[in-house]
């Protein structure tokens, strides 16, 4: 019973992982970090005047141009050569030796005059700020932000701004705020389109779970007028879309289109990284043998790149090999990777969270062994991925390899150190919990940092199109002197435009604004839900065999799951939520059989599949009834949950109780338990009061008692729900 209470926490522990996993740092692919963004410029000496149109070429066959400021950006590694050629001047060589900004002087008196030494200024600090705000992007978004908003705080044009806001997307992309980086792609859209926009917009789509609008826009881009390298990232993003839809044939096919580009121009990283990919989709498709070769190609090329890059495709390969049971060919390359780890730790440090860590590779090996029946090298695998995870503070592959130890050591028949194990794995739960309540709340300290950077941006972009249209309508009047009347019909057209815009980006922030909020108490909600249903599960385990325990976790798991994939929508179909509400009904029942009994009736009139309901704004209400109404009343009593129709187009939805009142309860509470109470309520009042502001009061909510008794009065609440 102890063991299954064990297993237990550390389903709850599972779930509270992915809510948290949500708001942690992405980590990069090997070849993005083999490679590094190189911004650069070419200008006449003396005069700082830009050159536009110059080809730069890289000796690996990538090659981009300047635009009309001069200004280029190339994905280069230190080493990589640039050709820098124009018609106006003589072909200039250049070896990448950092990631620093480059600056190319030309000595031309046939190129155009320079312009005003203020124009130059202002660009100067707009390239000074997207420099720092670019060597921000990995290490604090927050700044990195604000070196964004401080270059759109100048006077800058629109093919700047565009620049801007693709940098502010790429750093959303990094910190995982996928919602934000597709709104900031879409302004430098809309200042200035790009390809490589257009590519990122596609890709901020995708990571965002939008695979239908990421085809929608891969569709839209013109294959033709992409460079080599843009070509291969286009069909690699064509390839993953398709592979997230279960189109495995397309998937498959864009990425060998996307291998045959960059196989002919030498985009080395590329090319492995392919090769891995369509391993990956063979694999998903069934074909493991066609799988196998793939993953062999790739192994190959990662060796004649880089340590690290080997390393990683070593795992990959080694995770293969564990689908197919292939568990020696698993443990041998586990085994190379885990000494090539051992190497780079000498020089830098693994943060806890890649996969490449040593804890978590050590893990890995001893699972293989224990798969593979060979315990006398599974136990020191575990033993010392436990080491090197006390080492490291890693809570998580410490708990995991503790688990796994335990489990070895009793199948080897050193029961009670395995037990001894399964005591240590709990300590280490117990220590995971703290942890994960305040990655939690660090969590909603960033969301709300990032939220304060964006707001700012946000008003200067308002203020920016303000300013330009005042700008405009005085350049208006200053024409129509001759002729005042159109000059005022002029500037009173420009007014109500300027008003419209203004109103629109006003509703627009105001939305924004809600959705923030519902998801802020959507996810005040979750944490709060899993852990008092936990408490009736630990309670249930407790008291109940172990059989009966695993049928009811086993629901218990069902309702979590339904309840975290519905926690990002505003609203799901009523049908859904009775289902879970059924669902969660039951377990309390199974629980607290003697306290009351429950009945479920829907009007066969209504069809539930018309109307939509918040999420989780019922379970609340029948969680109040059964814990603070029918548990503390003397007799069985009951609870009753109908649904009527009120007309064609509203519903009621009335749950009501004979426990003992709310006045009462409330006097049975402990401070803290009406605290919790408190904010619970409040929390359901807040999401109706947004959602009705929204979607125009969809659902209204009264509280009421229910029998005119002088102790159980009971309790009824009664919700009203509109159609759409």
């Amino acid at each position: 019973m102890k063991k299954l209470r064990s297993y237990c926490l550390l389903s709850f522990f599972c779930f509270v992982n992915l809510f948290v996993l949500a708001q942690d740092n992405r980590n990069a692919t090997s070849s993005e970090e083999a490679l590094f963004t190189v911004r650069g410029s070419v200008y006449i000496k003396g005069s700082g005047e830009p050159i536009d149109n110059v080809s730069i070429q890289i000796n690996d066959g990538r090659y981009t141009r300047t635009d009309v400021f001069g200004k280029f950006v190339v994905r280069a590694k230190v080493g990589d050569k640039l050709t820098i050629r124009h018609k106006d001047f003589e072909t200039i060589f250049y070896t990448i030796r950092s990631d620093e900004r480059i600056s190319i002087e030309v000595i031309e008196e046939s190129i155009r005059q320079a312009r005003s030494s203020k124009r130059n200024t202002t660009t100067d600090q707009f390239n000074q700020m997207i420099d720092s705000a670019d060597a921000y992007l990995k290490k604090d978004a927050e700044r990195s932000i604000k070196f964004v908003g401080d270059a759109l705080d100048i006077n800058i044009s629109p093919e700047q701004s565009a620049e801007a806001h693709e940098l502010l997307g790429d750093i959303y992309i990094f910190w995982k705020q996928y919602d934000l980086a597709i709104s900031a792609y879409k302004i430098s859209l809309q200042n200035y389109g790009t390809n490589s926009a257009k590519l990122k917009l596609a890709n901020a789509y995708l990571k965002n779970d939008d695979n239908e609008k990421s085809l929608e826009i891969y569709g839209e881009i013109d294959e033709n007028t992409l460079s080599n390298y843009q070509k291969t990232v286009f069909f690699e993003g064509l390839g993953d879309a398709h592979l997230k839809v279960k189109n495995y044939t397309a998937s498959v096919s864009n990425y060998q289109k996307g291998l045959e580009v960059a196989t002919k121009h030498l985009i080395t990283p590329k090319i492995t990284d392919l090769n891995s990919k369509i391993a990956e989709a063979y694999n998903v498709k069934g074909e493991k043998n066609k799988a196998r070769g793939y993953y062999n190609n790739s192994l190959n090329l990662a060796e004649k790149e880089n340590k690290k890059r080997a390393i990683e495709e070593q795992i990959k390969v080694a995770e293969f090999n564990s689908t197919i049971e292939d568990y020696d060919s698993e443990i041998e390359l586990r085994k190379q990777a885990i000494e090539s780890i051992e190497d780079i730790e000498k020089d830098s440090v693994i943060p806890n969270e890649s996969p490449i860590s040593l804890q978590k590779q050590t893990y890995k090996l001893g699972n293989a062994y224990l798969l593979n029946n060979d315990l006398d090298n599974a136990i020191p695998s575990f033993e010392r991925s436990i080491e090197e995870a006390d080492k490291k503070g890693d809570l998580v592959v410490g708990k995991d390899a503790t688990r796994k130890l335990s489990e070895a050591l009793i199948k080897k028949g050193d029961t009670e150190e395995g037990l001894a194990m399964i005591e240590n794995y709990e300590n280490i739960v117990d220590e995971l919990y703290i942890q994960k309540e305040q990655e939690i709340s660090q969590a909603a300290r960033f969301s709300r940092n990032l939220a304060e950077q964006q707001n700012r941006i946000t008003s200067l972009e308002s203020d920016r199109e303000l300013s330009r249209s005042k700008y405009e309508l005085t350049q208006e009047r200053n024409r129509g002197q001759q002729i005042i009347i159109y000059s005022l019909i002029g500037g009173l057209v420009l007014f109500l435009i300027t008003g419209f815009f203004m109103f629109k980006y006003i509703r627009q922030q105001r939305l924004a604004n809600n959705l923030l909020a519902l998801k802020s108490l959507r996810s005040q909600m979750n944490p709060h839900f899993i852990f008092n249903a936990l408490n009736s599960v630990n309670s249930f385990i407790a008291t109940n065999d172990e059989r009966t325990a695993n049928k009811y976790l086993s629901d218990f798991s069902y309702l979590m799951r339904s309840v975290l994939e519905n926690s990002e929508e505003d609203f799901i179909p009523l049908k859904k939520e009775i289902e879970l509400l059924s669902l969660y009904t039951k377990l309390e029942h199974f629980r607290f059989q003697d306290k009351f009994e429950y009945s479920i009736n829907v009007d066969e009139k209504i069809n539930v599949d018309e109307f939509l309901i918040p999420p989780m704004l019922l379970q609340p209400y029948i969680e109040n009834a059964v814990w603070h109404g029918l548990r503390y009343k003397e007799e069985k009593g009951h609870l009753s949950i109908t649904v009527k129709s009120k007309s064609k187009s509203e519903i009621t939805i009335t749950i009501t109780d004979d426990g003992i009142g709310r006045k009462r309860s409330k006097a049975l509470k402990t401070a803290n338990q009406k605290k919790q109470n408190s904010k619970g309520m409040n929390n359901i009042k807040e999401r109706v009061a947004i959602l009705n502001e929204m979607y125009k009061d969809k659902v209204d909510v009264s509280i009421e008692d229910y029998l005119e008794l002088e102790e159980d009065v009971g309790t009824k609440v009664v919700v009203t729900l509109k159609k759409d």
